[in-house]
């Protein structure tokens, strides 16, 4: 006997008893896509993607990277739309912004966007409209600026390599040059269009600044280790943006666990696979920052941390 007859039997048996056979969840395609890969946005897909599993939710799950070039993010934004999954969530201002370009119709959850209403994803984060919502991943810049501080406390020029082209890089630097003088710090800017330049920006700092910030710039922490060799090479200290970064080399953070980031994400894309409708969900400010610190890291560059530093991070990368 076959197992289709088999099968018709058993479900014939189960109605005859009167017990509930259990219906197949109908799968949900959700379509992820981010502007390159690195260690921040790679843990904010999987975070989504967890989330997604843990509630339940039968997967049609895709990935695809823009290896750090527009054009290409633009090109998987029209294919995505062109297979009209449930939700397309775009990790990163510059593929949010390719995505909601190329769809007024199909759901949008962004995540790891620095400022959405300045990235023209929305018009306002309390009532996005339309068919787009999402996680800001704002970085905690004062909070930066006083670890800086403390580490480094007669440090007065601060480099930031950054890449003009991205949005979110720009903001954070405009908010940077405001509040530097509040903690003391003079910013010198280092552009890096593309992540051949990272290493010549870097370089171009040595002898302007007593340290380097890294900002959450998907151009600058994908070639990050150039920067990093430079610190290193010249005792320039070299502090982050997101907390991978420490784990990398940095010296340390006050950051986001993009994980949990994606967890966080995962939770509206939920939301809009139940049925809401993403214009009407606020946009959502990531929640929990941690300190890292990374002890070897800071000998490599110059510099000791402090033992009370390191007993209250969160993470001491080497430990």
């Amino acid at each position: 006997m076959n197992s289709v007859r088999l099968g018709a039997l058993a479900g014939a048996a189960a109605i005859a008893l009167g017990i509930a056979t259990p219906v197949a969840a109908e799968p949900v395609s959700v379509y992820v896509t981010a502007i390159v890969e690195h260690p921040a946005l790679d843990a904010a897909r999987d975070g989504v993607r967890d989330e997604l599993e843990e509630q339940g939710f039968e997967l049609d799950f895709e990935y695809q990277s823009a290896q750090g070039n527009p054009a290409t993010a633009a090109q998987i934004a029209r294919q995505f739309v062109g297979e009209g999954p449930d939700v397309i969530v775009p990790i990163s201002t510059p593929s949010a912004q390719a995505v909601v370009a190329a769809t007024q119709d199909i759901p949008v959850v962004f995540t790891a966007v620095t400022d959405p209403v300045g990235a023209q994803l929305v018009e306002d984060l309390d009532a996005p409209g339309g068919n787009v919502t999402g996680v800001s991943d704002l970085s905690p810049l004062e909070d930066h600026l006083k670890l800086i501080r403390e580490i480094m406390p007669e440090a007065e020029g601060l480099g930031v390599p950054y890449n003009p082209g991205e949005a979110n890089a720009v903001t954070l630097v405009s908010i940077l040059s405001e509040i530097a003088p509040t903690y003391g710090f003079n910013i010198v800017e280092a552009p890096a269009p593309r992540t051949a330049d990272v290493l010549g920006a870097a370089q171009s700092l040595i002898g302007k600044v007593d340290a380097i910030y890294v900002p959450t710039d998907n151009t600058i922490v994908s070639a990050l280790e150039a920067v990093l060799s430079v610190g290193a090479d010249s005792d320039i200290p070299v502090f982050s943006g997101d907390t991978d970064s420490v784990e990398r080399g940095a010296i340390a953070t006050v950051g986001f666990d993009y994980y949990q980031v994606g967890r966080q994400t995962g939770e509206v894309v939920a939301r809009v696979l139940n049925g809401e409708d993403p214009g009407t969900i606020p946009v959502r400010n990531a929640s929990g920052t941690d300190l890292f610190v990374n002890p070897a890291a800071a000998e490599s560059m110059g510099i000791e941390l402090s033992q009370e530093l390191i007993d209250r991070a969160h993470t001491v990368v080497g430990q």
